[in-house]
């Protein structure tokens, strides 16, 4: 459904993103991973059309969208959501979500009627009255995914909507996406929670210093010395390997 090819983004003498492939299978959640600072939303940016690549390419559905706009991405089917939540605090849950909804109408009932029923899915329908300033984090985050999710998407990107939630709030968040999924709608997401990452993704990229360093299933990846050596620093690899050799029997620890 995705193909990122050779993708490159400088930023005056510093290399954001360096010569990133990747894919996304429709039907699957896949995710992005990786330290801070690493160039993920960066690759987002430009898989979404808010950034121009300096070099590669961007294929949805087999189509050349590379620097596309991102409304005409949106219009065949591909959308964003921002790590930074910013929600039209004056308007209702409800109008808000509206505004995606207007995509694929112009009639004000037809989509009231589409936001209410996306508002549902998100768990989010005892707040449509509710003012947009008056809701939580969590809420805000459920806010900024139904918002996106009202312009039928086929593809949705998720930018780090687990960031600032309570363990609860990240499970209900989890299930929520799972939904989304089994609802026909292939998720490509950005996530520091590693335990939703475990639970939700068929398969993983890890992105360091704008070099993709490793994929696989997340637990291949987690098991993987160098994305340990990215998140925890140079030999933590091998000091985490000795400390399993040390407490395991099998592998010759002493425990005299």
């Amino acid at each position: 459904m995705l193909e990122v090819q050779d993708l490159t983004k400088t930023f005056g003498g510093v290399t954001a993103v360096n010569t990133v492939n990747l894919s996304v299978d429709e039907g699957q959640i896949v995710s992005l991973v990786g330290p801070n600072g690493a160039g993920k939303t960066t690759l987002f940016a430009m898989v979404a059309g808010f950034l121009q690549p300096n070099e590669g390419t961007v294929l949805f559905e087999e189509q050349d969208i590379t620097g596309m706009k991102p409304h005409l991405i949106c219009a065949r089917g591909m959308v964003r959501t921002f790590q930074v939540t910013q929600p039209f605090a004056t308007l209702s849950t409800l109008e808000n979500i509206m505004v995606g909804a207007y995509r694929s109408t112009s009639d004000r009932n037809e989509a009231a009627a589409k936001a209410t029923a996306v508002a549902n899915q998100v768990g989010m329908g005892a707040l449509l009255e509710q003012s947009a300033e008056g809701l939580t984090i969590a809420g805000r985050k459920r806010l900024e995914l139904a918002r996106a999710l009202a312009t039928q998407p086929r593809l949705l990107l998720l930018d780090e909507v687990m960031a600032g939630l309570n363990p609860t709030e990240i499970d209900e968040i989890v299930d929520v996406i799972k939904g989304i999924r089994d609802s026909g709608v292939t998720i490509f997401l950005i996530e520091h929670v590693m335990k939703a990452v475990m639970s939700l993704s068929d398969y993983t990229y890890v992105l360091n210093d704008g070099v993709l360093i490793a994929e696989g299933t997340p637990t291949e990846i987690a098991n993987n010395p160098d994305v340990i050596e990215a998140y925890l620093g140079h030999g933590a690899a091998e000091r985490m390997i000795g400390q399993s050799a040390a407490s395991d029997p099998a592998q010759g620890g002493d425990h005299a």
